[in-house]
């Protein structure tokens, strides 16, 4: 009984020192630790972004040109964070957020260009307006794909779809473990 009650205290404790609170105004690049195969939800400013898949542990977000103006909130807690990027100007404004490869990606973006690239794991992606570029890996990996758009082109040459208009979407199944949802309201989606 005794040896149980350590190691629930030492597992809180870990737990607790996992968490993190990071509210940066101005700062590039802003930097922390996370695990690789946790979830991480994004809400991001228009602008164009790209997330990269990386070996390291750590979420990495880095921006040019550096401006008073931009606020990075990135809560962690356990394996799970939450990104915010806000108040990025309208013109020539890049990011770059790196993230553990092995992740769950949940992302929300008003418009611009999004591309995300060498991440393995489930992907919720949608993007108000503008284009959305996804590198999806080996279609096996994927138990359920959806994908659509409301006015535009979806270019989906992983999953063999092609179909540009209003209103166009795919919906397919497949052996693998992972769910891909993407969306853009008006634009351009490619999943490759």
């Amino acid at each position: 009984m005794r040896s149980l009650f350590t190691l629930l205290l030492l597992s809180t404790a870990f737990v607790s020192a996992q968490d993190t609170k990071i509210n940066e105004l101005g700062k590039s690049p802003v930097e922390t630790k996370f695990v690789s195969g946790g979830h991480i939800r994004m809400d991001l400013c228009s602008s164009g972004i790209e997330i990269v898949g990386t070996d390291d542990s750590a979420v990495r977000v880095s921006y040019h040109p550096e401006r008073d103006s931009v606020r990075v909130r990135l809560e962690i807690s356990g394996d799970h964070a939450d990104l915010r990027l806000t108040g990025c100007p309208h013109n020539n404004f890049q990011a770059r957020i790196e993230i553990p490869k092995s992740s769950a990606l949940y992302v929300r973006m008003l418009a611009g260009q999004l591309d995300v690239r060498d991440v393995t794991g489930d992907k919720d992606v949608e993007l108000s307006f503008g284009q959305l570029d996804l590198d999806v890996g080996r279609a096996e990996q994927y138990a359920h794909v959806d994908a659509s758009v409301n006015s535009g082109q979806l270019e989906a040459s992983a999953f063999a779809v092609s179909k540009g208009g209003l209103f166009r979407s795919f919906d397919q199944r497949g052996p693998g473990k992972y769910r891909l949802h993407a969306h853009v309201g008006a634009g351009q989606v490619d999943l490759r």
